[in-house]
């Protein structure tokens, strides 16, 4: 894959890739010696002297992953040059781990881009939890990956979920304000605490039935387990969450599915938005006898 354009002024390389290809100086300087950068077809270093008129052009094919590439079922949302969308089925893993190499969203990603004769690699621009479903943003290249993480840190992309949850929140709508921290040094679990960082979760309800409530959730910033820790701590627990609370259900796996990702294409810059087929739904009462 390539980054490319024609010069309109004459400039050292290295404001050509930064200005007029908005590349990052992190990815700049990661390409500097990979004789990535070409003027006219040949390798050029940062400090060459770009003509008018010249072609600039950046390989940005990465060195293949360590994990294995494997053929496995994906549910294409979206996809260009730069971006893809899955809509992501509850149980599935994002990307592997020392754990568990095999078998996730990554290796079966892997294996589409080799099928279809892209030399792409895996760049998550946002994740879900293995059971929390819905739509999930990946970038195809560092140089869009990049662009995207600023996006995310500068509170650009707007996620929408819907989830199912025991009880039902005080008032159609609100802000929960409250920190989350690492529930212990060795645990991937987390907890609201005082020592923790800022963080905020809009919610509405939808829907309330029999003890349940259909809410959409939005968060305001960006925490590990952070819907399914405020909830809890809120005192309505998403129904299946094993570990922020108590399922008497009995359902495979927790009632959270990512519905709507709203960002500006890092490349277009145009406003772009993404809905999942997927969804959660209080019929489950009626199923459960309930």
């Amino acid at each position: 894959m390539k980054l490319s354009c024609i010069a309109q002024r004459e400039a050292k390389l290295l404001p050509i890739l930064r200005q007029e290809l908005a590349m990052s100086s992190t990815l700049v300087k990661r390409l500097k010696y990979c004789h990535a950068f070409l003027v006219n077809g040949q390798s050029a270093r940062t400090n060459f002297i770009v003509k008018p008129g010249d072609l600039v052009e950046v390989l940005l094919d990465e060195a293949p992953p360590e994990y294995p590439v494997e053929d496995g079922e994906l549910s294409i949302l979206y996809e260009d040059e730069f971006l893809i969308a899955i809509d992501k089925p509850p149980g599935l893993l994002m990307h592997p781990s020392p754990a568990r190499n095999s078998g996730t969203l990554a290796n079966y990603l892997q294996g589409y881009y080799h099928r279809t004769g892209q030399h792409c690699l895996v760049h998550p621009v946002s994740r879900l939890d293995r059971d929390t479903f819905g739509v999930v943003l990946l970038a195809k290249n560092a140089h869009a990956h990049g662009k995207m993480h600023v996006q995310l840190l500068e509170g650009g992309l707007e996620k929408c979920y819907h989830a199912i949850v025991l009880g039902c929140p005080e008032g159609e709508s609100g802000i929960i304000d409250a920190p989350i921290a690492r529930l212990s040094p060795e645990s991937l679990l987390r907890c609201v605490r005082m020592d923790g960082k800022p963080a905020r979760t809009a919610y509405r309800l939808l829907e309330q039935k029999q003890g349940c409530s259909h809410l959409e959730l939005r968060p305001l910033t960006g925490r590990t387990h952070q819907l399914r820790v405020h909830c809890a701590h809120m005192g309505f627990p998403i129904v299946g969450d094993p570990q922020y609370g108590s399922d008497p259900y009995g359902l495979p796996y927790q009632q959270l599915c990512a519905v709507r990702l709203g960002f500006t294409h890092p490349i277009t810059e145009k406003f772009m938005e993404i809905s999942s087929k997927q969804k959660v739904s209080l019929d489950f009462l009626e199923t459960h006898g309930v």
